[in-house]
């Protein structure tokens, strides 16, 4: 990303009305320069570019890797059915932000034409590079309808996203009041036990997040990953990077006891509309990382859902994005959304193999779905609404 210059390709970000921070420059930048997504952990950048008379008009990250994590769309049995059969899955190219699983802009580019050009290089950069197969991940609809266009197969996976109301929820309160009855009681159950056990919690956000605060919450971070027996994924110096090039677009939650912090949970933000020029943004917010140095009961729930739902309201976001998977999510009005990538392989009778697997597992997912939407957590009228604004 070093080669890239970074104007140039936020510029084409704002192109585009799903542009999440994560695409941003100084976002990709971080995780190659940080050490967290470079060759040394299995991420070889590629960054591939097209030019139009000397101006950038198509841009995407892609990776070259040599084994499937940190993406959240499993291919695992693809991998061990090539394996099965002698041949090789890895190294594949994957178009995706590393460890980050929202959906969003992949493929930026100033026009349809460019972004379907950009489609057919890549296909014939993979193929030149004798790759086992290309996956762009978490796309965009613009980019699965030109990935679809150029052959490249379709594969679904849900998500859980929280949306305010119209015009907006007027308190936390306003917003539980959409919710049926049951679940309205829970998750007030589930705040009094944080409550109850002593446990206050303050926010901040950009400049005003400080060297210790990231300190602090990278020792929860950090914490959740190895009582799981793994390494985090993320350097300390890349939280480090956000905290000096992208600071605006953080928000950070922690819990306190007696005065000392206990727990921390990190929110991005979407970045402001720009003034002149590129696509008015949603304000969104992601739930991103968590972690506790004492348990607590509830208190995740607390952390990861209520306060940043109840600081959405309050500052106006219209959408709150809970990360990968999670059914359990639902119960907090985090919705079930249809998120998709889009996958190339090179070897025929594979490609074959796994266009009708992946047409018996789409069916899957729209049963999920419906399953999904008859469970939901609104109150009866609210989710015939819900239903009509997503048809």
């Amino acid at each position: 990303m070093a080669a890239i210059e970074a104007k140039a390709w936020d510029s084409l970000l704002l192109r585009h009305l799903d542009a999440s921070p994560f695409m941003q420059h100084a976002y990709l930048h971080a995780m190659e320069a940080s050490g967290s997504a470079n060759p040394s952990t299995g991420w070889l950048p590629q960054i591939i570019t097209l030019e139009r008379e000397g101006q950038l008009v198509a841009a995407c990250a892609l990776y070259v890797k040599d084994h499937s994590y940190g993406e959240y769309v499993f291919d695992w049995a693809w991998a061990n059915a090539y394996q099965q059969h002698g041949l090789p899955y890895y190294p594949k190219a994957v178009v995706a932000v590393p460890f980050t699983p929202v959906p969003g802009a992949r493929l930026l580019a100033v026009d349809a034409d460019a972004r379907t050009a950009l489609v057919h290089a890549l296909v014939d950069w993979c193929q030149a590079q004798r790759l086992s197969s290309l996956h762009l991940l978490f796309a965009a609809d613009a980019d699965l309808q030109a990935c679809e266009a150029a052959g490249l197969m379709l594969r679904h996976t849900v998500q859980f996203h929280w949306n305010n109301s119209t015009p907006g929820y007027a308190d936390f309160d306003a917003f539980l009041s959409h919710l049926a009855q049951d679940k309205r009681k829970k998750i007030r159950q589930e705040r009094r036990k944080v409550r109850e056990a002593d446990v206050q919690f303050r926010w901040a956000q950009g400049a005003d997040i400080t060297a210790a605060d990231w300190d602090f919450f990278y020792r929860c971070y950090e914490r959740t990953y190895l009582e799981h027996g793994n390494a985090p994924y993320l350097s300390r110096d890349f939280f480090a990077r956000m905290q000096s090039g992208m600071a605006g677009n953080w928000l950070l939650f922690v819990a306190e006891r007696e005065g000392q912090p206990m727990a921390s949970s990190l929110i991005a933000l979407s970045s402001d509309a720009p003034e002149t020029g590129g696509t008015p943004q949603p304000k969104v917010a992601y739930g991103r990382y968590w972690g506790a140095l004492e348990r607590v009961d509830c208190l995740h729930f607390e952390a990861c859902y209520y306060q940043p739902l109840a600081w959405c309201i309050a500052h106006g976001y219209q959408r709150f994005e809970g990360g990968a998977q999670g059914e359990h999510k639902m119960a907090r009005a985090l919705l079930p959304v249809k998120t998709s990538s889009a996958h190339w392989l090179a070897h025929p009778s594979f490609a074959d193999a796994v266009a009708r697997f992946l047409e018996r597992e789409g069916e899957g997912i729209e049963n999920y779905l419906g399953d999904l939407h008859q469970r939901s957590p609104l109150r009866a009228h609210q989710a015939e609404d819900e239903d009509s604004r997503r048809q």
